[in-house]
């Protein structure tokens, strides 16, 4: 008897596990391909939040992101553009939780592939690069059509015709930015040439300071630049002459020299990545809008802007959103010359993004 009692016992309990782990892979099914699994974004850095440029433009998009979807979100400053510290710092990411990682900067792009290729299970979101996988995607913003409506400004302002530029690194992003902003020069100051001082760092608020000195010293009157703090702004403060920002609107940190500045908007596109997520509905690709989408915006004019520079900006920004100006037509002529792009042709997105050569006009080399 007990030991028919202890068979139907054991009969009993093998049926209650197989229950249970029935139970258990109904579970596991639902969270692997269902919504109900929290997300938790991670994103990497490559300046200090308190740059107030780029890298507090990309904060303020995960501010927004928590805002209004709810999700976690976690972050790490200042981290080095190099294959293995990008690797380590994703692993770092990973074992805190997160499931989506957004690496914010061009240098990452190699790290973050070789850690989407580790973790399949896990997106990741590139800015300015162009590498893509099944679990990566790459994202930036036209900036340089609000670069073209940002040297319309400088181009109405200066009375030398010599404009200063104080660039990052000689990569396709900043070249491209450079030739934008000297084409919108040129469409209402035709003979402004835009001189180029190179940092070879994005955040360095002396080496950039320095280099925007630099540029007051060889006789410019108005200072742009594509570097992610104030610094540039605040050697034309000084000096006595006007500016241009970049990435948010930092007219606090130069009240008397700032005019407006291209700017960022990165919140929009997060909200929406991270919702296709949720939704299942993501799959990787890679996204570059402009003007129309409100990922990049011109910030508001100061005081400070030459009479008529708003309406200018407003026509030609029009003009941009119509489709009638494309900015990179031609005919478009190198610094040697040389005819590069022929009358009536569009530059396409693959030659804009491997934009190697400067416009006439711009003064300075391409350090390769």
């Amino acid at each position: 008897m007990k030991k028919k009692l202890g068979s139907l016992i054991m009969a009993v309990t093998l049926i209650m596990s197989l229950a249970l782990v029935g139970c258990s892979g109904d579970k596991k099914t639902e969270t692997k391909t269902g919504t109900e699994k929290p997300l938790t974004v991670g994103f990497l850095y490559v300046g200090p939040i308190g740059d107030e440029g780029y890298t507090f433009s990309h904060d303020a998009g995960r501010l927004a992101l928590e805002k209004e979807t709810g999700v976690k979100t976690i972050f790490k400053e200042s981290v080095k553009e190099d294959l293995a510290e990008v690797q380590k710092a994703c692993e770092e990411m990973i074992n805190q939780g997160a499931n989506v990682i957004v690496g914010t900067s061009f240098g990452f792009m190699d790290g973050m592939e070789a850690s989407a290729l580790k973790h399949l299970d896990v997106k990741y979101l590139h800015a300015s690069g162009y590498k893509t996988s099944v679990n990566m995607s790459n994202y930036f913003g036209r900036i340089y059509q609000a670069r073209y409506l940002s040297g319309i400004v400088a181009g109405m302002k200066t009375k030398t015709s010599t404009i200063g530029y104080v660039a990052a690194f000689p990569i396709p992003e900043v070249i491209r930015g450079i030739n934008a902003f000297t084409l919108g020069v040129q469409s209402v100051k035709p003979d402004a040439v835009v001189k180029v001082r190179w940092t070879n760092t994005w955040y360095d608020p002396t080496k950039e300071k320095e280099a925007g000195k630099a540029l007051v010293a060889d006789g410019v009157d108005v200072i742009a630049q594509h570097q992610d703090t104030a610094g540039p702004l605040q050697a034309a403060e000084e000096a006595g002459i006007s500016a241009i920002g970049y990435n948010t609107d930092m007219a606090a940190k130069a009240p008397k020299a700032y005019m407006t500045a291209p700017i960022w908007n990165w919140g929009p596109y997060y909200v929406e990545q991270i919702k296709a997520i949720k939704a299942g509905t993501w799959k990787s690709g890679s996204y570059w809008e402009g003007l129309e989408s409100g990922i990049v915006k011109l910030a508001p004019l100061t005081a400070n802007a030459p009479t008529g520079a708003a309406e200018a900006v407003d026509k030609a920004k029009a003009t941009i959103l119509s489709g009638k100006n494309k900015i990179f037509v031609g005919p478009l002529t190198a610094q040697d010359g040389t005819v590069k792009v022929a009358k009536g042709v569009v530059m396409s997105d693959k030659e804009l993004l491997s934009f190697d050569w400067f416009v006439k006009g711009v003064e300075g080399k391409i350090a390769k």
